[in-house]
């Protein structure tokens, strides 16, 4: 039976910003496993010396056999969430064109689920929201995500928002929620279509981000210019619920996981093996 060894890839965007990168690296240092295991935290692009592959070559030089790739990304909609499958060689094709090539390795790959509609993900943008609310009863939350153009892309954005608007109206007791996308643009006509349905009503703005930046500081008040709202651009991070989830999504593989070789007997856990030889 082949000896199996664990270890954890989170995988980020990436940012030239330092705080974008530090408050990823605290969410990740933060995470708490039952038994120990290696944790990389790297990411797609930008950042020189901690990209995927550089990950990937830091776990494997730790003798880790089996990679859980966990997706620190707000969307299964993200077209990037495509192009990590593709490289990481979870998926056959990428299904739109990527500059990505497969990354070399040795170790086997599970890749994670996004956070999408997770309740964890809708307790933080309403914890982050909270301050703004006065008279729930009285106000619609519109949830904001960057979206897609891409056909079948836009529709996994579009479901997505709509349920973790869903589990955010419930949270709060608001008069309704709702969700917007910056690409495509609809943001300023969902405000406006809202406020002309319920002028009783204030409109408050949460943003689907995993990081404050150029995003949540430019282009979403530059889209509702002219209009009333209220808004204190909050992204997820910092915020040790996504910790948690972190630690959810990599729990969630290693069950997955040994509940099939449980069934197959194909290995063993690298851990109790050397435990079996110690107790020689």
């Amino acid at each position: 039976m082949r000896l199996k060894r664990y270890g954890v890839l989170v995988i980020s965007h990436g940012s030239r910003s330092r705080e974008w990168v530090r408050l990823v690296d605290e969410a990740v240092e933060a995470v708490r496993l039952p038994e120990p295991m290696p944790v990389c935290s790297a990411f797609l692009e930008v950042v020189e010396g901690r990209l995927i592959q550089d990950g990937i070559d830091r776990l494997e030089a730790e003798g880790v056999t089996d990679l859980i790739a966990v997706p620190l990304f707000v969307s299964s909609g993200s077209t990037h969430m495509d192009e990590i499958a593709y490289a990481l060689g979870v998926q056959e094709k990428p299904l739109l064109p990527t500059d990505l090539v497969p990354f070399r390795r040795r170790a086997s790959v599970r890749l994670c689920a996004p956070l999408d509609d997770d309740p964890e993900a809708a307790g933080i943008v309403y914890e982050k929201l909270r301050p703004l609310s006065v008279s729930p009863d009285r106000e619609i939350v519109i949830l904001t995500g960057h979206g897609s153009d891409e056909d079948g892309f836009r529709e996994r954005w579009k479901e997505g928002l709509h349920r973790l608007a869903g589990r955010l109206g419930g949270l709060g007791g608001f008069a309704a929620a709702d969700y917007a996308t910056l690409l495509p643009d609809t943001l300023g006509g969902k405000v406006r279509d809202w406020q002309r349905r319920r002028p009783d009503c204030a409109v408050l703005i949460a943003p689907l981000f995993l990081s404050e930046g150029y995003f949540t500081g430019q282009v979403i008040p530059r889209r509702l210019e002219g209009l009333g709202y209220r808004y204190n651009g909050k992204a997820l991070l910092p915020h040790p619920l996504l910790s948690r989830w972190l630690e959810r999504r990599i729990a969630a593989a290693l069950a997955e996981d040994r509940t099939t070789l449980l069934r197959t007997g194909d290995c063993k856990h690298g851990d109790e093996s050397q435990k079996g030889e110690a107790d020689l």
